[in-house]
């Protein structure tokens, strides 16, 4: 999955205004006529929910709007160059890239969602405007100022209310298909799943929410190991974590399925916590998978007990394959978002335009040694 990118952008440049004198038969010495130039296109970003990665993006690394028109005689204006719309998924974040800094200056969390990320250039004047009665033949004109040019980053972070975690082949994938009939590949191999898959189920409130299973997080994952934090980022907007353990995975004694459930358990708490951004303190569902199977049915009250003794969460118990306890856990779910009804959003900063000698909008003008084929008139 293609969720960070690197790109540069260029708003199209001003047109410049037109050095022009009106010629037409018996007016030997007509007035000045040259048309300001047109206005450079502007680049919007477009939240899309058709996308789902920035694959669109690897092998183009430079995006450019339009230029405006010079202006032209007879106090005609140049064409504006068309405005460009790039459409990006729906929770991406938008950096600038300053210097060595980013700064973040859009969050595009809703479809349809537009941000104006570039300016386009504003067109010079022609010599028309700087007729006066003591410069009744000016050649003055101002050229088009510079469209905005930058480099920026897209970021990817999934929209989804819930967050299905836990470590690789705990049936994260199989428990998103009886939610929502994601349709997401499963397998029973570890990292089955090498990119977020989505999902949505209607609650019994009425309220549509998103799931989304986070494929499998090992020891390490927060420094960079196995799948690392390329997955870590899309646990970051939502609102409950659904953490799904297989106690019998990696066991050879039943009797040994607590401490194991345990520490898979503090395995992925430890990544959290070690990662940041506030993941460790998100509300949280522990869910036993597997009550399918006779040994995980047999130990299930035992390991409620021992999560007991080490944290206050409660524990429920389900069956991916079979659907037993989904009803208690989409009740768990729709109970506990009705507490955090706010969304995750992220702080930006409102951009700033910057200008250089090229683009002043309050330059003085400069006088330019025009000079004009009459012949072209």
């Amino acid at each position: 999955m293609i969720d960070i990118a690197e790109i540069k952008i260029k708003a199209g440049n001003g047109g410049d205004g037109k050095v022009s004198f009106r010629r037409e038969k018996y007016i030997s010495k007509g007035g000045p006529d040259g048309g300001d130039g047109g206005k450079g296109g502007n680049i919007y970003l477009m939240a899309d929910d058709n996308m789902a990665t920035l694959i669109d993006f690897k092998s183009k690394n430079m995006i450019e709007a339009q230029n405006g028109e010079p202006g032209g005689k007879k106090k005609m204006t140049g064409k504006n160059g068309e405005d460009l719309f790039v459409k990006v998924p729906v929770g991406t974040l938008i950096y600038e890239m300053r210097d060595k800094d980013e700064v973040l200056v859009a969050d595009m969390n809703a479809k349809g969602m537009e941000f104006l990320i570039a300016l386009g250039g504003v067109g010079g004047k022609g010599n028309f405007r700087f007729r006066s009665s003591t410069n009744q033949s000016p050649m003055q004109y101002t050229k088009g100022t510079l469209g905005d040019q930058k480099k920026i980053k897209l970021e990817v972070k999934l929209v989804a209310d819930v967050g299905i975690i836990g470590l690789p082949n705990a049936g994260k994938s199989t428990l998103l298909n009886v939610l929502t009939r994601a349709n997401a590949k499963v397998s029973s191999y570890p990292f089955t799943t090498l990119s977020p898959n989505l999902g949505t189920v209607l609650l019994k409130s009425g309220k549509t929410v998103v799931l989304s299973d986070i494929p499998g997080l090992i020891e390490g994952a927060s420094e960079g190991k196995g799948l690392g934090d390329e997955f870590l980022r899309h646990v970051e907007r939502t609102r409950i974590l659904v953490h799904l353990i297989d106690p019998l995975e990696g066991v050879s004694d039943v009797s040994e399925c607590q401490e194991n459930a345990f520490r898979k358990y503090e395995t992925i708490r430890n990544e959290l916590k070690n990662y940041g951004k506030g993941l460790e303190d998100k509300n949280e569902i522990i869910v036993i998978n597997k009550l399918d199977l006779a040994e995980v049915k047999t130990q299930f009250n035992d390991i409620k007990k021992y999560f007991a003794k080490k944290i206050k969460n409660p524990v429920i118990g389900i069956s991916g394959v079979t659907g037993e306890g989904v009803e208690t856990l989409l009740n768990f779910i729709e109970e506990n978002l009705s507490k955090i009804e706010k969304k995750v959003e992220f702080d930006v900063v409102t951009p700033v335009k910057l200008y250089d000698i090229g683009n002043l909008p309050n330059k003085r003008i400069v006088f330019h040694d025009t000079k004009v084929d009459i012949s072209e008139q």
